[in-house]
């Protein structure tokens, strides 16, 4: 089977962050030391579920506006694939957080908002999956589907930032502070990692929607 050249893109992106990742030396800072490394997959997790779960409520606005039921697979098919990233998200900053600051859950306001948000479109599947009607569960659940991603910036990325927190990012810095990364990690992080991880998102989403649609292939041609 032929690969797209954003497959292979991003096998190339994604092997490159492993290698160079793990080989290339890193800053010692106190506390972080060696898992800094970290943050070539914990954060770029949480980039790549905003971006499936932008295209899913795209895909939900497009229902909405014209019903179609291959715009309500494509919306659930990347909110699936977000909800995956997320939780990895979660779990790759345990980790971090067990090393760093001694235990995985401190309480800490990321850690709350991240949780939100990931109950918020765990309350997305749970309604659709309680409506039996479909047409009526692809409005509902597209209608849902906006107000969970409306949610979903304030809970990730403006109140963590208006309150103290034990993540760099708190009290309106940015987080993006050329001193908050070495120049060798940068070369990794920002032209590999993040969009390494995207590729992956939309390479799964693209997958699942396939899945979907020979599931649902006599819905779709009713």
């Amino acid at each position: 089977m032929r690969l797209s050249w954003w497959k292979l893109l991003c096998i190339v992106l994604l092997s490159y962050v492993l290698f160079a990742g793990f080989l290339m030396a890193v800053p010692r800072k106190a506390i972080l030391n060696e898992t800094i490394r970290n943050i070539y997959f914990h954060v770029p997790m949480w980039q790549t579920m905003m971006v499936l779960c932008g295209c899913s409520v795209y895909h939900s606005i497009r229902f909405l506006r014209k019903p179609d039921l291959l715009s309500d697979i494509k919306a659930t098919s990347y909110a699936t694939a977000g909800m995956v990233f997320g939780i990895l998200g979660i779990v790759t900053g345990a980790i971090w957080a067990n090393y760093t600051w001694g235990k995985p859950w401190s309480n800490d306001i990321k850690q709350i908002g991240s949780a939100i948000a990931l109950l918020i479109y765990a309350a997305y599947f749970v309604l659709r999956n309680s409506i039996t009607d479909i047409d009526k569960r692809a409005r509902v659940g597209a209608v849902y589907n906006i107000f969970a991603f409306v949610m979903l910036l304030p809970a990730l990325w403006i109140i963590p930032r208006m309150m103290e927190s034990l993540h760099p990012g708190g009290q309106g810095n940015p987080g993006a502070d050329p001193r908050d990364m070495d120049t060798r990690m940068r070369i990794i992080f920002y032209p590999a990692a993040i969009p390494g991880f995207i590729l992956l998102g939309l390479w799964i989403s693209s997958l699942v929607i396939r899945v979907r649609k020979i599931e649902d292939k006599n819905l779709l041609h009713a």
